[in-house]
């Protein structure tokens, strides 16, 4: 009977402990979901206070860091903030890598699982759409999935810039994949490459129409890839800010009837923010898998 009494007040214990440990886990996110979205508002509430005014496009504005000028040709080539946000794209994930890679063990840690995992998802999703015939461009792929991923996502920090959101950089991108594969396919089949844009088992009638069809659609590739990225993180983005000034007019107004509804707007900051995070990776992976499938055309010219 002591023993049966000393293990259920050891279990007692124990639930208290989790419980207690599970409440405080609680209150820490809780706090640290209420100063994310402090965060969130901060900018909204300084550019109010400091001009009275609030455009939700000001955010997309490229501001020059750096003045440089070139000496030769005159252009304007100032590192700017789209630059140090480019630049960050880049570093942050080639120094996860490093460190999962040093730090490599039997048992992964943290780091080294995430790097493994990105490693793994893109190279079956490379595989998955080209076949062991897409191997060779694995680092290019895998680059340009951490660029675009990383790009969207420190976009969603505070007082920093989304490069994805400039049509002229995704465009740029689009682009050089566009020739990138063009060139793959025609030194990989020669003329037969213009075979793509006729699928075969075409009446003859038809095959004059249809090869203008498949050109067409083939020459807008760059362009529908590079909106597609363009437009999803521009409008996510601008409907943030609308929601955060929304809730600093609600909230600056000092209406006893006014402040409590500024409540609406910020359930929909937090429910938005989650929304763009989840929008951000989905674009990185829809941006690979498009670019994989281009790929996939130059190299078996599937129809």
């Amino acid at each position: 009977m002591e023993l049966v009494g000393f293990i259920q007040s050891g279990r007692k214990m124990f639930m208290t402990a989790n419980k207690n440990r599970f409440s405080y886990l609680t209150l820490k996110k809780i706090n640290f979901l209420f100063f994310l979205i402090f965060l969130a508002l901060l900018p909204n509430f300084v550019f109010a206070a400091g001009s009275g005014m609030h455009s939700p496009i000001e955010q997309f504005v490229v501001k020059t860091l750096i003045q440089i000028k070139d000496p030769i040709f005159g252009y304007d080539i100032s590192f700017t903030n789209a630059s140090l946000f480019m630049v960050l794209a880049s570093i942050v994930p080639l120094t996860l890598l490093i460190i999962g890679v040093r730090s490599a063990e039997m048992i992964p840690g943290k780091i080294q699982s995430i790097s493994e995992m990105i490693f793994e998802f893109v190279e079956n999703l490379l595989l998955e759409n080209t076949g062991n015939s897409g191997r060779p461009y694995f680092s290019f792929i895998f680059t340009l999935f951490l660029l675009v991923l990383f790009g969207n996502l420190l976009g969603m920090l505070p007082y920093s810039y989304t490069f994805t959101s400039q049509i002229i950089i995704t465009f740029f991108m689009a682009i050089i994949i566009f020739i990138s594969v063009t060139i793959i396919g025609i030194f990989r089949h020669g003329f037969g490459f213009l075979s793509l844009f006729l699928p075969s088992g075409t009446p003859l009638v038809l095959q004059p129409l249809l090869f203008v069809i498949e050109f067409i659609s083939y020459c807008i590739r760059p362009i529908s890839l590079s909106v597609r990225l363009f437009a999803n993180m521009l409008a996510g983005h601008t409907l943030l800010k609308v929601f955060g000034g929304l809730a600093v007019m609600l909230i600056g107004s000092g209406s006893i009837f006014l402040v409590p509804v500024a409540i609406l707007p910020i359930a929909a900051i937090i429910g938005m923010t989650a929304l763009e995070v989840l929008v951000a990776v989905l674009q990185a992976y829809v941006f690979t898998v498009l670019t994989c499938i281009y790929l996939n055309d130059a190299l078996n010219l599937h129809h």
